[in-house]
């Protein structure tokens, strides 16, 4: 696309073009220790650690690695919630050139087991109680050390245990025998010295991370990002957030680090900007929201499903959170009620953006403060290039119609890991094929229609998941809503509705098939309502619509 009309619509306060630093990642917790070494960096259910003892720690681990044989290039996996311990293996490991792999620490053994081995881990940081799941996993991998680490080390409290992750199995405590290949984090950590280690890193080609796609569509691939690409995408974000105030801001961090919404928009940015991460192991509503009240957060990126939560949560009006100023959805679309009912809430702004982690992984967002529209992603962050093309001859589509989303900036990755062929596929002279259906306006502004897989074709029309769902989600009963196609005889697929309730509503499918005709073309309507309790969720909070479609197929394959 030679213009870019998404420019007339930037900001004042906001570059088009910024020349990003040439360093590794772990530069940013260096800088902010330098010029807020006393400033909270870590606030973990009340207990806090300094940007001084955060470094400190990081510099124990980094030189821990290195007498652990790790060198430049080595991958580490981090199998952790968000807390101390997770922050301190990332930049510790980064410090030392060695490429990180944010491993989900609710991934069963074949999962995790398909991770490691694809990715060549040679160390694995991860809880006492989940050491066993790792042993089964690596029961024929060469990995050399296992890093266990409790998480009640920086609890406030020595007898204080998690709601969520109980040092506890089968109503006993977990003992993990330290020794040969297993590591005690914290003993790790005492014999090492808190000494700076040689930067070993060219920051364009050398990967910081290798980052899993969620692999509901089928084997996780591992995307792989260099330094350059994860601080361009963390500088942008800064950029798109001008009113930013450095060393001021609280990151509400319930997003999980590992990942890379929550490892870009939480845990880069809030080291960048010398902010305080109040981090949370889960998301949990009574505990997020009775933090928001104590804690007063002012940033608080997430994903819609957490907004829900907190706007439909029945004693909302006891909890003050007014203190929230900003939020960036991502991971799935943002229905308008949400949006509209949370900023009245807050008195803050919540705004659309959209990213995958082939790029880093933020391209495109709504601005905060000025102009933006609803239903739309927004436009394309500083840098950044956004077209809409036939994804069978990539040729350009006219503004307002419908072709697949395509995007090319510093942040986009430099391809799969041991996957060229597929590489090959979504990489083409520097784009990025994003696999999502959208169009754009004359102003630049893209909208997402849904992706190309989840995309329903009945009778020969299509049907987009995502217009149906925010039709369901006006009606006042329905707290979630996702849709998906289902195999139907006559029509190819049919639309079906899976519906939560808000409390107290009773299931009427009658009424919110009459509520969608009165909104939709008939063959948009759901035919079928499936009433559940909740959704299938990633611990982003995205609705898993693969899971569901597979849940149906399963019920063809034994009916």
């Amino acid at each position: 696309m030679p213009n870019k009309p998404w420019l007339k619509e930037y900001p004042a306060e906001v570059p088009p073009t910024f020349a990003y630093p040439k360093r590794n990642l772990a530069h940013f917790l260096t800088d902010s220790a330098a010029s807020h070494p006393g400033h909270a960096a870590l606030d973990f259910l009340g207990k806090r650690m300094t940007y001084r003892a955060l470094l400190e720690s990081a510099r124990r681990f980094a030189n821990a690695l290195l007498r652990l044989g790790v060198r430049k290039g080595d991958r580490v996996a981090v199998m952790l919630p968000n807390c101390p311990q997770a922050v301190i293996a990332y930049y510790g490991t980064l410090m030392i050139g060695g490429t990180v792999v944010m491993t989900n620490p609710l991934y069963v053994p074949r999962e995790l087991e398909h991770q490691l081995k694809d990715s060549g881990a040679r160390i694995i940081v991860t809880l006492d109680q989940l050491l066993e799941r790792v042993r089964k996993s690596t029961a024929d991998s060469p990995m050399n050390h296992t890093i266990v680490t409790t998480i009640q080390d920086y609890l406030p409290f020595p007898k204080n245990i998690l709601f969520a992750l109980k040092q506890k199995k089968d109503g006993k405590a977990v003992k993990v025998a330290y020794g040969g290949n297993v590591h005690a984090f914290r003993e790790l950590l005492a014999r090492s010295a808190p000494d700076p280690v040689d930067d070993p890193v060219d920051a364009d080609r050398d990967l910081a991370l290798v980052q899993y796609t969620g692999g509901t569509t089928g084997l996780a691939k591992g995307v792989m990002l260099t330094h350059s690409n994860l601080v361009a995408n963390t500088i942008q974000a800064r950029l798109w957030c001008y009113k930013s105030r450095d060393g001021m801001e609280r990151y509400m961090a319930a997003l999980p680090f590992f990942h890379v919404f929550g490892l870009t928009c939480l845990l880069h940015l809030g080291i960048y900007t010398a902010g305080t991460l109040i981090l949370l192991p889960r998301f949990e509503i009574n505990q997020v929201l009775q933090t928001i009240r104590k804690k007063r957060p002012t940033v608080f990126p997430g994903a819609p499903t957490m907004y829900v939560a907190i706007i439909n949560h029945p004693r909302i009006g006891r909890f003050d959170i007014s203190s929230i100023r900003m939020c960036i959805s991502g991971a799935a679309p943002l229905p308008l009620q949400v949006q509209e009912r949370f900023e009245a809430l807050t008195g803050g702004r919540l705004i659309e953006g959209y990213g995958l982690t082939e790029a880093s992984p933020v391209t495109h967002a709504n601005n905060v403060w000025e102009k933006r529209k609803i239903g739309s992603i927004g436009i394309p962050f500083p840098d950044t290039e956004a077209r809409i093309v036939n994804p069978e001859t990539f040729e350009d589509m006219p503004p307002g119609e419908i072709g697949e989303l395509a995007v090319r900036g510093p942040q986009v990755m430099q391809g799969y890991w041991n996957r060229p062929e597929e590489t090959a596929r979504v990489l083409r002279d520097g784009w990025l094929l994003t696999g999502d259906l959208g169009k754009m306006d004359e102003e630049g502004f893209c909208y997402i229609l849904d992706r190309r897989k989840d995309l329903i074709i009945a009778g020969g029309y299509n049907i987009y998941p995502r217009e149906v769902e925010e039709v369901l989600f006006e009606h006042p009963d329905v707290e979630e809503a996702a849709v998906a196609g289902v195999v139907d005889p006559y029509r190819g697929e049919t639309v079906k509705a899976y519906i939560v309730l808000r409390q107290g509503a009773a299931p009427n499918p009658d009424e919110l098939k009459m509520w969608c005709k009165e909104k939709l073309a008939a063959y948009k309507v759901p035919k079928i309502f499936e009433f559940r309790e909740a959704l299938p969720k990633t611990m982003a909070g995205k609705v898993l619509r693969r899971k569901l479609i597979e849940e149906e197929e399963e019920k063809a394959r034994t009916s």
